[in-house]
C-alpha cells in the first residue's frame, strides 16, 4: 500500500521534512521514496505541497499519515474532520493505590533458601 508521510531531512537540531509517496513496508528512515510531494519547514513555519499530484495520489488509493491528513485539512486539500494524532494517556494511580501495589510487591511470599550441601566424611 502507499503511503504518503514525512522523512525527516536538515541537519541535527534543525529538523526540515519533505512530504513523500513511500511503500508503507518502507521504514521511515529507510530514504526510499517514489516522489518528492513537498516540504515542510517547522522553524520557519513554511509548508508547500503539490497539490495536483497529491490529489492524484489520493485517488489512486494513497493514504496520508495521520499528521499529513490533518495538514491536507488546513490547506483545504481533503475534506473532513482532523485526527487526533496525541497519545492517549494512561491512567494515573492515586497515592493510596500506589502504595496497595507496592504493599502486595513487598508482603509476597520469598522464594525459601536453599541449604548448601554439607559433604560426607
Amino acid at each position: 500500500m502507499l503511503k504518503i508521510r514525512l522523512q525527516r531531512v536538515g541537519r541535527k537540531n534543525i529538523a526540515t521534512f519533505r512530504v513523500v509517496l513511500t511503500e508503507s513496508q518502507n521504514s521511515t528512515k529507510s530514504g526510499k521514496y517514489l516522489e518528492v510531494l513537498g516540504s515542510y519547514d517547522p522553524v520557519h513555519k513554511v509548508k508547500t505541497v503539490d497539490v495536483e499530484r497529491v490529489k492524484y495520489w489520493i485517488s489512486k488509493g494513497a493514504q496520508p499519515s495521520e499528521t499529513l491528513h490533518n495538514f491536507f485539512v488546513d490547506q483545504k486539500i481533503v475534506a473532513g474532520k482532523k485526527v487526533n494524532v496525541l497519545p492517549t494517556k494512561k491512567a494515573t494511580l492515586k497515592r493510596k493505590d500506589a502504595k496497595a501495589a507496592g504493599d502486595k510487591k513487598a508482603t509476597a511470599p520469598a522464594a525459601a533458601p536453599t541449604q548448601p550441601a554439607t559433604p560426607a566424611a
